[in-house]
């Protein structure tokens, strides 16, 4: 007896809605020949600063952080990143190798498509290449605008804008287990780690926010608004 062949997954996915939306049936069933999916758990490298490109990727689910090292060994933190983007690809189609690392902040799923095969679609359907273009250029916008945001903020307002960003767009919620370190924030926000330490403690004092071990409960939102934007 015949095995039944496994339905294409990517035929549903919601990541098809934001990119793949282009591609008709049979390029699609094409795309689930080429991709295979990679869970990673907390803390594991999704890819290396310096490893050879040769996958095309994309967050399915979990939170990931884009980051590089200094000539010192530090790390600089440039993003912290949901599903659906694409931060893994900003050098796909002009270096031979990544420019930054990624990791999982969180336990996480990768979509891993053949590169070779991106490419292909590239030159055969010209509205599949804008799309992605345009999906990759509006997470490049994103990063660069939240560097300068965060440049032209105090310390206090960086950090303050640090926990807006898990509130509004990485959680959408007023409670949330903090993904990352002491250290990971300062390094994302330029600070020291004992400045973000003492402004966390002084945002608990003035009960703007509540500290439960690793889980962060914002009890006033609107003062935190207010010291991101005057920050």
């Amino acid at each position: 007896m015949n095995e039944k062949k496994k339905p294409c997954v990517c035929a549903n996915c919601d990541f098809r809605d934001i990119v793949f939306s282009y591609l008709d049936d049979p390029s699609i069933e094409e795309l689930c020949n080429n991709k295979e999916e990679q869970s990673f758990r907390k803390g594991e490298i999704i890819n290396h600063e310096g490893e050879k490109i040769t996958n095309f990727k994309y967050l399915k689910s979990g939170l990931v952080k884009l980051y590089r090292r200094t000539s010192n060994g530090e790390e600089q933190v440039i993003t912290i990143t949901r599903p659906f983007e694409f931060v893994s690809n900003m050098s796909i189609f002009s270096e031979e190798r990544y420019q930054y690392s990624v990791s999982a902040l969180e336990d996480s799923v990768v979509c891993i498509v053949k590169l070779d095969f991106i490419k292909e679609l590239f030159l055969k359907n010209g509205g599949f290449a804008m799309g992605l273009l345009t999906k990759i250029s509006r997470i490049n916008d994103k990063i660069i605008s939240q560097t300068l945001d965060i440049r032209q903020k105090n310390l206090v307002g960086r950090v303050a804008f640090v926990l807006l960003y898990f509130t509004k767009e990485i959680y959408n919620s007023r409670v949330f287990d903090l993904p990352v370190s002491r250290k990971e924030i300062a390094d994302y926000i330029g600070m020291s780690t004992a400045n973000v330490i003492r402004t966390l403690s002084d945002f608990k004092r003035e009960e703007i926010i509540r500290v439960f071990g690793k889980t962060i409960e914002v009890v006033d939102i609107d003062k935190l608004e207010i010291i991101s934007k005057r920050g």
